[in-house]
């Protein structure tokens, strides 16, 4: 039933440009998937490392400032990305031997204050990112010759990446090295005493949320074709945590579902409700208070409590 269940998913989330109908709402599902990816990139620390960052905007938004004014200098795509890519990492190792002097809420202040050093980089530094009018970029890359001016084709790549990601992050959680990550999560002490190097650990996890983080900006980038402070203001990083949150931490599928749920609420429902802030914040409190494991594990509890109380009783013999 699983691998029927995301065979489904795959060939939905394929042919999205055939049955969505309509550019905007193609636009729409590209969005989704980059944000799935940045999410769960942030699940990465905040769900398997038991390490909540609000600074990974900060990442997000590195790659793709590096990767436009790298673009902009006239280097090719490939240099385009490695170098946007390699930036990142320089950036979260950085991040990772800063924040990982503190555990709990002060790993979280010192990520907030690592992300709006970040923003006010990005702000005030004009002769590097144009301060409040960004930077823009000529347009996108033709990965093999392949166009990806069009809103479907651009889909269509996105979705490539969007599998890698979903694939690295599944071999990541069944890996001993995932396991090692959750280890420390749930007993450092135990961790260190077997032997484990639980610094270490949590920071090649937060390489690997960095490098993630680094191509949802990256894509981001591409998209937009345009990178401004917002994408790295703090906020930003909150929505990516609320996506974690509200979708499941610690599972393959929460964040993406959780990326989903924001996107549609910020996109979809801002156009008919002026006030949809409120709507996304009403949502997150009715998960929390009826499925405070998330979206996901939520929905599969409820589901298999309603089929073992439709499954018949057994009678007792007369």
């Amino acid at each position: 039933m699983r691998r029927l269940a995301l065979a489904a998913a795959l060939a939905i989330l394929g042919t999205v440009p055939w049955w969505i109908g309509g550019t905007y709402y193609i636009n729409i599902a590209s969005q989704i998937l980059f944000y799935a990816i940045f999410a769960l990139g942030v699940n990465v620390l905040a769900g398997y490392a038991g390490l909540v960052s609000l600074g990974h905007a900060g990442l997000f938004g590195i790659a793709a400032y590096a990767g436009a004014r790298i673009m902009n200098d006239g280097h090719g795509q490939l240099v385009v990305a490695a170098g946007a890519l390699g930036v990142t990492l320089l950036v979260s190792a950085a991040f990772a031997v800063l924040a990982l002097r503190g555990t709990g809420l002060g790993f979280v202040m010192i990520t907030v204050a690592l992300g709006q050093i970040v923003w006010g980089v990005a702000y005030r530094w004009i002769s590097i990112t144009n301060g409040d009018n960004g930077i823009a970029i000529r347009g996108r890359p033709s990965p093999l010759g392949l166009s990806l001016t069009t809103p479907a084709s651009f889909y269509w790549a996105t979705f490539v990446v969007f599998l890698l990601a979903v694939g690295s992050m599944a071999v990541f959680v069944a890996s001993p090295f995932g396991a090692s990550v959750r280890g420390t999560r749930d007993q450092p002490l135990r961790m260190n005493a077997l032997g484990y190097h639980v610094w270490m650990i949590r920071f090649l996890a937060f390489l690997f949320s960095g490098f993630w983080s680094g191509v949802a900006g990256l894509l981001y980038l591409y998209y937009n074709q345009f990178v401004s402070p917002q994408a790295v203001a703090l906020t930003a990083s909150a929505e990516a945590l609320l996506m974690v949150i509200a979708g499941g931490t610690a599972t393959l599928l929460g964040p993406i579902a959780g990326a989903a749920l924001v996107v549609v609420v910020k996109n979809v429902a801002s156009a008919y409700i002026e006030r949809w802030n409120f709507v996304l914040g009403a949502i997150f409190v009715v998960i929390v208070v009826f499925m405070p494991e998330g979206l996901v594990p939520g929905t599969v509890r409820r589901w298999r409590r309603a089929l073992a109380a439709l499954r018949p009783r057994p009678t007792a013999a007369g």
